[in-house]
């Protein structure tokens, strides 16, 4: 019986994949990547996680008022912030290294107005790297060339503790910690979502406990509406 060229091509491929008994391999350009190869890159973004946590470990903090005698509450009136307290003229300083978002060099509040974006008085909005806003309020004076966009230092003098807007006639500054949610102009925000006297005490005594998470953690619960 003769058989058709294209049913005997069909025969040896059959027997090709099992007369023998051994299975064929595939080609080269579909062989499976070596279990190294493939496991590769979840080593990679291991890595890279250890590498983020190790940078974030190593962000400096710098209790923000430089006087030998100061004090501060663990709460605040009305929302999460703190008032801290020092002579008139003692340096205000950048909480860790990041970029000025916001500065009032003039005093535009009017005694007896309802609470709004005036209430600070003179002041500097910092985020910094760690991807936190800092805000320090009521200050006698901004320091020259600390204008929006320059990068400071942690530690780098950047006003002076005063009592200008409704501070009440007391010398100190008023600090909030929250995220840069619309960068400027969003004082309900700016003024303070998270307590911040756990981290001074931290950094006054030279730790670097980070308000980072918390920060992420409020605005994740809040979508930046305080």
């Amino acid at each position: 019986m003769k058989i058709h060229p294209y049913l005997a091509g069909l025969a040896a491929l059959a027997c090709l994949a099992g007369c023998s008994g051994e299975p064929v391999a595939a080609p080269a350009d579909r062989q499976p990547a070596p279990a190294a190869a493939v496991a590769a890159p979840a080593e990679q973004a291991v890595t890279t996680d250890l590498e983020l946590v190790a940078a974030a470990a190593k962000t400096k903090y710098v209790f923000p008022v430089k006087a030998s005698n100061v004090s501060y509450h663990k709460t605040h009136s009305g929302y999460p912030a703190t008032d801290i307290f020092a002579a008139c003229g003692k340096p205000f300083l950048a909480t860790t290294n990041g970029v000025v978002l916001e500065v009032s060099r003039v005093d535009k509040y009017k005694k007896g107005k309802p609470d709004g974006p005036y209430n600070g008085g003179k002041f500097v909005s910092i985020l910094g790297d760690d991807g936190v806003r800092y805000y320090g309020s009521h200050l006698s004076v901004v320091g020259t060339g600390i204008k929006k966009g320059v990068r400071v230092k942690a530690g780098q003098q950047v006003g002076k503790v005063g009592k200008t807007g409704n501070s009440s006639g007391v010398c100190h500054v008023h600090y909030g910690i929250s995220p840069a949610c619309k960068k400027t102009g969003d004082w309900k925000v700016r003024r303070g979502v998270v307590w911040p006297a756990s981290y001074l005490t931290s950094w006054r005594k030279g730790g670097a406990k980070s308000p980072a998470a918390a920060v992420k953690a409020w605005n994740t619960k809040h979508k930046c509406k305080a």
